[in-house]
């Protein structure tokens, strides 16, 4: 055998391997579903809040965030009504080298 069919092999070995603990970590821990995360604590679970027009408002009918029924969707849970896990974007940088 070749150089580049034992590299080949032994990728192919790592990609089952780690396919196998992922599998047996997901077999104990299956992922959360859309009823397991706990009740957003902005909107009580309703995925309404009150909107911003109400606050400062003369009575009149309200703005087009809450099409004049006074309440908007919630920025902490997304309407949704629950917590949900924040998406997170990380930027790794590489260090700066001096000239």
């Amino acid at each position: 055998m070749g150089p580049i069919v034992v590299t080949q092999l032994a990728t192919g070995l790592s990609v089952l391997a780690g396919a196998a603990l992922v599998k047996s970590v997901m077999d104990q821990k299956p992922m959360a579903g859309p009823g397991q995360f706990p009740r957003c604590p902005k909107c009580n679970g309703t995925g309404r809040v009150n909107c911003l027009c109400s606050r400062w408002s003369d009575g009149d009918v309200g703005c087009r965030t809450c099409s004049g029924s006074g309440r908007m969707g919630c920025s902490s849970c997304g309407g949704s009504g629950t917590g949900r896990p924040l998406p997170i974007q990380l930027s790794v940088r590489p260090p700066k080298r001096p000239f």
